[in-house]
């Protein structure tokens, strides 16, 4: 489906600044819809003035809709007597006495030109499906009251509001808490999930007639607020902005909207939503987060420690086999303790093994005889794995980097190991190429008794699900080895 930037594009001839006004248009037009009970179309002039595109729908939360298909990327002819041409062409809003009927739906539609400065540069039309209307209650009249005030400020060019937009991704919604306050910042309609906010904070009578400034500090000790300025300008209604304020355990988030519907300021709508629960369950993620890396931090330590015994038992060994088998155990523990280290300091339970193989080529090559004289290159991004598959592909890579390093190079030796990374779709492709020695004569993978080549090729073929492939390296290299990793990642 087309959107807004593409219709634009492709079909109009507005420019930067009108498509940022229509995307702060569409930003806050969830709360039109909700209060008006009807379904927007945002409607956009063909360049050639042909006719109208639609470039953007919103259905509201509070009733039926009354365009059960999506309409956007539809077009409408350009037409004398057509609502849309003589809200565009006028500039003034048109409303149809006599509903048009879609699909056995009456459908009573509005259309209101938006102003940009002194241009009209889109139509909004306001479609509402009165099988839903009802006799309104107060709360419904509140509402169409506010709904009909924005409408004359977009008229107007008055909205959307030029201040920066919300950094709430939970900001509040019509329906959470309604309340409707005059110039003089008094409390004239609060809904009753408006009410209910304020009762956990400690009021217990009716909002209305309440200055909801001034109440809110009688509930909210000084350290808890917000600072003064944002308080007077989010509950006094003065301003397009939104602040949270948390209180004995009670958190809610207070968005206010100026209106200005003739140019002058008549009150506010301020919108609350109570965020208690949701706060609850983000600091508790933030505390099982914590508990998460102290957990790998601990694991990391012990790992360290096992690693420091094994070390401190070689030493003591005098059979050169066995010092070599409990050397080896040392390294293996090592990749492990460096994946934990690096769990230990993410938030997430995955990693950017990246750094990791970074780790291990210098870890691997440290420890070895020929210590510097052999480098490890890795070309290519292997990108962040989950924390199980980052584990075992540690040890795969520092088995085969140890086995190049050990038995590809002698004393003396200088080279060079490669590895080359690519990720495609659902797979890792990873080749590890060194210009050692190469592979002795008549090495057959299947018939190997390396314990290092059996572990490498359990955790391929049965940890990750991947296929292992060792053979000889690839021109232009003219001796050594390669070996080749396809697994399937998330």
């Amino acid at each position: 489906m087309a959107n807004l930037d593409d219709i634009v594009e492709s079909r109009t001839d507005l420019d930067a600044d009108d498509v940022d006004w229509l995307h702060r248009l569409t930003a806050d037009w969830q709360i039109i819809a909700d209060l008006a009970f009807a379904d927007l179309v945002l409607w956009l002039p063909d360049r050639d003035r042909s006719g109208f595109w639609a470039a953007g729908q919103m259905r509201p939360t509070t009733g039926p809709t009354a365009l059960h298909d999506d309409v956007v990327g539809t077009f409408v002819a350009w037409n004398e007597d057509h609502m849309l041409r003589r809200a565009y062409e006028h500039g003034r809003s048109v409303r149809e006495g006599d509903p048009e009927w879609r699909s056995d739906i009456p459908v009573r539609v509005e259309t209101i030109p938006v102003r940009r400065g002194e241009r009209v540069i889109a139509v909004v039309a306001r479609n509402t499906n009165l099988l839903g209307v009802r006799t309104p209650s107060q709360l419904e009249l509140a509402y169409l009251e506010a709904a009909s005030e924005l409408n004359r400020m977009i008229e107007r060019g008055g909205f959307p509001s030029t201040a920066a937009r919300s950094a709430h991704a939970d900001t509040p919604r019509v329906g959470d808490g309604f309340v409707r306050i005059d110039a003089a910042g008094q409390v004239s309609y609060a809904s009753p999930n408006a009410q209910s906010v304020y009762r956990k904070l400690g009021h217990t009578g009716d909002l209305s007639g309440h200055v909801l400034a001034d109440l809110t500090r009688q509930l909210v000790p000084p350290k808890l607020r917000p600072d003064e300025e944002t308080l007077s300008a989010v509950l006094g209604g003065r301003a397009h902005l939104d602040t949270e304020i948390d209180a004995d355990g009670v958190s809610l988030i207070a968005r206010s909207i100026p209106l200005r519907p003739t140019g002058d300021y008549s009150g506010a709508l301020v919108l609350l939503r109570d965020v208690t629960d949701l706060r609850r369950r983000d600091r508790e993620l933030v505390t099982k987060d914590a508990t998460i890396r102290e957990i790998h931090h601990r694991v990391k330590n012990n790992l360290q420690t096992v690693a420091a015994l094994l070390r401190l038992q070689a030493r003591r060994m005098n059979n050169p086999d066995a010092r070599s088998a409990l050397e080896e155990a040392v390294r293996r523990v090592g990749s492990i303790a460096i994946v934990h280290e690096t769990l230990s300091q993410a938030v997430e339970e995955n990693v950017d093994f990246d750094e990791i193989v970074e780790r291990l080529g210098h870890m691997v090559t440290d420890v070895s005889t020929v210590g510097e004289q052999v480098r490890v290159e890795r070309v290519g991004n292997v990108g962040v794995l989950p924390s199980e598959t980052a584990t075992a592909l540690a040890m795969v890579i520092t088995e085969v980097l140890q086995n190049a390093v050990e038995h590809g190079y002698v004393d003396g030796d200088s080279g060079r190991i490669r590895l080359v990374a690519d990720r495609l779709v659902g797979r890792l492709h990873l080749v590890l190429e060194d210009d050692g020695c190469g592979l002795p004569d008549g090495f057959d993978l299947d018939s190997s008794t390396s314990l290092g080549l059996s572990i490498v090729r359990t955790l391929v073929e049965s940890e990750l699900g991947g296929l292992l492939t060792i053979e000889p390296a690839h021109p232009p290299l003219e001796h050594g080895t390669r070996v080749s990793l396809d697994l399937p990642v998330n």
